[in-house]
């Protein structure tokens, strides 16, 4: 921009002393002075309202992306309820198919629970089981004694 080292101001302000003269020159120093600090703080308020403009600009881009955002999740809930509720009615007119007695209708068979049913069907999965160190296979008292008897020293 401007190169003003201090000859060039030496000058400037020469040449001033000479034209305005010595009497006025602290007053025009002064308003120059002041003129200069509004421009600077004239400066200021536009680089503020500029960055104010763009902070609002990107919190207007941020809340359109929020907003759409927002209306993908309500429209898949909406999707994913008609689904259930479309499930829910099949399940209900089968219940009700076989209340009535239709032959079409098919559920599964039961079958009874075997012996330590609780043991192997757990909802807890068997590798977890198997690193918390659970059992999972029933032991006799006497197998357990057995088991945890110590050795034997000759």
């Amino acid at each position: 921009m401007l190169d003003i080292g201090v000859t060039k101001l030496a000058i400037i302000g020469a040449i001033a002393l000479v034209v305005i003269g010595p009497e006025r020159l602290p007053g025009v120093a002064r308003m120059a002075g002041t003129l200069l600090g509004r421009a600077r703080s004239y400066m200021a308020e536009v680089k503020a309202e500029v960055s104010r403009s763009m902070e609002l600009d990107e919190l207007k881009k941020m809340k359109d992306t929020m907003e759409s955002a927002a209306r993908d999740v309500e429209q898949t809930i909406h999707t994913s309820a008609s689904d259930f509720e479309k499930s829910w009615s099949e399940a209900t007119d089968t219940a009700s198919r076989i209340s009535a007695g239709d032959a079409y209708a098919v559920l599964p068979e039961y079958r009874h629970p075997k012996k330590h049913w609780r043991l192997k069907k757990g909802a807890t999965p068997s590798w977890y089981k198997a690193r918390a160190g659970v059992r999972t296979k029933a032991l006799s008292g006497a197998a357990r004694v057995a088991r945890f008897r110590p050795p034997k020293i000759n």
